[in-house]
């Protein structure tokens, strides 16, 4: 409440929109996606359950700046739970334009994770792979940039999956480059 000259004046109603998702479904909802993406992930490793693949990956010409495989093991857990608490408290947001438009590209980006190591590991495409890392420069930016205009959090913990996308696109356009047929 505020003072207007004579009297007291409620303050100015915010547009209510759908309501947000308790805390247990949006929680599941967040585990469901981002756990799908990471099973299909997980399909493709290059690691021991995946020995074709592995080796593969293995004689791959790399750029000197390629981390060590232990790396990669270590930044996606911290990546996707960083994508799990923005997913999460934007699912707790009422719905509307803004919120739906975040929670659209937040799907997507957990969509082309799982699908990049579909087309970059099992099914050999470099060219493919490099240009669908491209693209989720595009729309990890973009969700950091979506999710801003909802919740800051939200969009705090998608710098960091947009900075290492940006990384993994250029480490992917390498690895085509220096292994062109």
């Amino acid at each position: 409440m505020y003072e207007n000259a004579d009297h007291f004046v409620a303050p100015p109603a915010r547009p209510a929109g759908r309501p947000g998702l308790s805390r247990v479904a949006a929680a599941g909802v967040a585990a469901a996606v981002l756990g799908a993406s990471a099973l299909v992930g997980r399909r493709n490793a290059p690691d021991d359950a995946h020995p074709a693949i592995r080796r593969w990956y293995g004689r791959l010409r790399k750029p000197g700046f390629t981390p060590p495989d232990a790396v990669f093991g270590a930044v996606w857990p911290m990546l996707e739970t960083g994508l799990a608490v923005g997913a999460y408290r934007l699912l707790r947001r009422p719905g509307g334009p803004a919120r739906d438009a975040a929670l659209g590209l937040w799907l997507v980006n957990a969509a082309m994770v799982g699908g990049w190591t579909e087309v970059f590991f099992r099914r050999r495409d470099l060219d493919a792979g490099a240009a669908a890392a491209g693209a989720m420069v595009a729309t990890g930016v973009g969700y950091a940039a979506a999710a801003s205009r909802v919740d800051r959090v939200a969009a705090a913990t998608a710098v960091p999956f947009a900075a290492w996308l940006g990384f993994a696109a250029l480490l992917a356009e390498r690895v085509r480059e220096r292994n062109r047929a």
